[in-house]
């Protein structure tokens, strides 16, 4: 059996938290989701991570601490970043 990549989501959003992973499962890979950077963290799984789909605006430590923080750890993931519609529609830059 061949071994699926993990793609790690970090969201606040419970209903992107639910359907992306599956949506990536669909293509093949495999999926975790995390309700905060610091979840994600503390998981155990950075190291396992391939790619990593953020949201820029969370609470707590936000997209772009979460990327400043693998930097400093010199963790090489590539990023995804995204935007929640709920924070655009809330006029979020």
């Amino acid at each position: 059996m061949a071994v699926r990549s993990l793609v790690s989501v970090v969201d606040d959003d419970q209903s992107v938290r639910e359907s992306l992973p599956d949506l990536l499962r669909e293509f093949g890979f495999e999926a975790k989701a995390f309700a905060s950077a610091e979840e994600f963290l503390a998981s155990g799984y950075v190291d396992q991570t391939r790619c990593l789909i953020l949201d820029i605006a969370m609470p707590g430590m936000s997209g772009q601490d979460l990327q400043q923080e693998l930097t400093r750890r010199r963790q090489k993931i590539p990023i995804v970043m995204r935007r929640s519609a709920r924070s655009c529609s809330n006029g979020a830059r």
